[in-house]
């Protein structure tokens, strides 16, 4: 099954040398982290408030326990390992081919299966500073404290996501964006492409391959020379380096 398109994204691979991955949480949902916007994503399931409340900064400031409630339980997933995806990445780019993975994920599974250059456009459950005297802290030390997590001077911890009614990061946009241009292949997996301003980042390629392998068909249609409609683990696993 897609023995035709892993055989044509074989030979984009093989002819490239500047590859950039733009991935969102259809990359880990293999390593057992549901996504958002599935039939069975968070979106889906039924809580007290929406998920898109709690995870907004302004809910964070007014109800700070009920947003770590949510957060400690349904987004930081330590046990989590990297999945084929994550691994075949970094494989490439130890192997001169991939230059940047963009990604709209918070997990930190890139860099644990090996990537170097990884521009996390929302953050990272692995960064955690305190609001007073900017002390940092690691994702144990926030899963395993009781209730609101609070740093040795007594201010609150935050994690270092971005939040709705969050900006970006400069410097992580200006990265990402740079990679993106000077790229000859895209590869844009596990994403809907509905969360701006991240798959805005796309528009930014005028190199030579275009390719999509998401399960589901992307909200944007981004005329891709190759779309595969498998999980990306299944695809990346069977290329050749």
């Amino acid at each position: 099954m897609y023995e035709k398109e892993i055989e044509q994204l074989q030979e984009i691979i093989d002819e490239s040398s500047r590859i950039v991955f733009f991935g969102g949480a259809g990359v880990s949902t293999e390593s057992g982290i549901p996504d958002f916007r599935s039939a069975d994503g968070i979106y889906h399931q039924k809580y007290k408030y929406s998920p898109e409340q709690v995870v907004s900064h302004s809910f964070f400031v007014r109800y700070p326990e009920a947003f770590y409630e949510f957060y400690k339980e349904k987004m930081m997933a330590l046990d989590a390992r990297p999945n084929p995806a994550h691994i075949k990445l970094a494989e490439l780019e130890k192997a001169g081919k991939l230059t940047a993975v963009v990604t709209q994920n918070i997990d930190g599974l890139h860099q644990a299966a090996g990537s170097r250059n990884v521009y996390e456009l929302h953050g990272s459950i692995h960064r955690n500073y305190c609001m007073r005297c900017g002390k940092f802290y690691d994702a144990e030390y926030v899963k395993g404290y009781d209730g609101v997590p609070r740093c040795e001077c007594g201010g609150m911890i935050k994690p270092d996501v971005v939040l709705y009614e969050e900006g970006l990061d400069q410097d992580t946009i200006q990265g990402a964006v740079r990679a993106i241009s000077q790229a000859d292949t895209l590869i844009i997996g596990g994403t809907s492409l509905v969360v701006y301003p991240a798959a805005g980042f796309i528009d930014y390629f005028n190199g030579k391959h275009l390719v999509v392998i998401n399960k589901s068909e992307t909200a944007r249609a981004v005329r891709a020379e190759l779309t595969i409609a498998a999980p990306i683990g299944e695809v990346m696993k069977k290329l050749r380096i």
